[in-house]
């Protein structure tokens, strides 16, 4: 009796590793996962190139307002009165 469940038992581990997954299905679940990393950091480089373009394009309309802010605040030049010809 224990050589014919020792059998079984043997048969049943070799079932039971045969059941799992292949080398190209562990391969192809590895492969989708970098593919899936790949994606996740090309999105966050797209989104800190853009913040970084916002923050950029914040300065420079800041920086354009605040010159129309100070041409707007100094008074009118006078013109030059012309040199008198004798």
């Amino acid at each position: 009796m224990k050589k014919i469940l020792s059998v079984v038992f043997v048969a049943a581990m070799f079932a039971f590793v045969a059941c799992g997954p292949s080398a190209a299905e562990k391969a192809a679940k590895e492969k989708a996962v970098a593919d899936s990393i790949a994606t996740a950091d090309s999105i966050v480089k797209v989104q800190a190139e853009a913040k970084a373009k916002a923050t950029a394009d914040s300065i420079a309309a800041k920086a354009v307002a605040d010159s129309i802010a100070a041409a707007a605040a100094k008074p009118a030049a006078k013109p030059a009165k012309a040199a008198k010809k004798k």
